[in-house]
């Protein structure tokens, strides 16, 4: 995983978000979900660590402007 230093998040309302999921189909719903609600990196790609359960991603986040518009 990069490291996240304060240059990444050096405004208000700017987040990363690390996660964690038991399949690789629970991770994206997730970031779709989050990009729906906020402006985001988009959808990460999806990663397995040896010898870790679950898949992880990681999605950086502007929490305080609004993400896509609905269909």
């Amino acid at each position: 995983m990069k490291p996240i230093d304060e240059q990444h998040i050096a405004e208000p309302g700017l987040v990363v978000l690390d996660i964690t999921g038991g399949d690789e189909h629970t991770v994206r719903a997730v970031m779709a979900t989050l990009e729906e609600r906020w402006a985001t990196s988009g959808i990460a790609p999806v990663r397995r660590d040896p010898g870790e359960p679950g898949v992880r991603a990681q999605v950086y986040a502007d929490i305080l402007r609004p993400g896509r518009e609905g269909p």
